[in-house]
């Protein structure tokens, strides 16, 4: 069996961003492969992600992405349980890689439960109203409008869309990802987005013209 250095756990700890001690079991159980010892912890993560949900992450970064030459800008508050993995260049990679997720898809909200009620009603009464418009029979009906809400679900709420980067995986799935790896809860905690103009009214680009035509008539 390979002796276990502590060069090696804080080699592989600044790779992986997980604690000490699971690199020591990691190199330890790969008999000191610091590759083989990378895929340990990430399976091993990916097995024990959910059990660390409930763990209190209150380190983290706000970070920020503009685009589109200013006309669009992103704040999103990212959470972590230290201050080791808040200071690595791939939870701040993470961070930023969620607020250009954020600017481009724009999300009304970070998870399911935070949906509101009304709106949620609202849209599930239009979707049904669609539904039996287009002829559908009144038994398959709520099956479709779940569905539809499903997907109403994957447009507006940031966990459920589909990350812009890797369309195959949710950025459920890439928080879920980053957990294994780095060995601690991460949450998405809020985020702010600015449009240009945003709930501005816009004055018509020829309103002289408009005014002139209106003398005339």
């Amino acid at each position: 069996m390979a002796n276990v250095t502590a060069a090696m756990v804080k080699e592989l700890r600044e790779q992986t961003g997980a604690g000490m001690m699971d690199c020591k079991k990691a190199l330890t159980a790969c008999d000191g492969d610091k590759a083989k010892a990378v895929d340990f912890l990430r399976e091993k993560g990916l097995a024990s992600a959910a059990k660390k949900a409930d763990r209190v992450a209150a380190e983290g970064v706000v970070t920020s992405y503009i685009h589109g030459n200013g006309r669009i800008g992103v704040l999103v508050e990212v959470n972590c349980e230290t201050d080791f993995v808040a200071g690595t260049d791939d939870f701040k990679e993470f961070a930023r890689d969620i607020a250009m997720q954020i600017a481009a898809a724009n999300p009304k909200c970070i998870r399911r439960e935070e949906v509101n009620p009304a709106e949620l009603d609202h849209e599930r009464k239009v979707l049904r109203e669609q539904a039996l418009a287009e002829g559908k029979p009144e038994k398959i009906v709520e099956k479709m409008v779940d569905g539809r809400i499903e997907k109403y679900y994957r447009e507006v709420c940031l966990m459920d869309q589909a990350y812009i980067k890797d369309p195959d995986q949710s950025i459920s799935d890439l928080v879920t990802a980053k957990i294994a790896k780095v060995g601690e809860n991460i949450s998405i905690r809020r985020f702010t987005r600015y449009q240009l103009g945003e709930g501005i009214e816009k004055k018509s680009d020829d309103f002289a013209a408009e005014v002139m035509a209106a003398a005339k008539g």
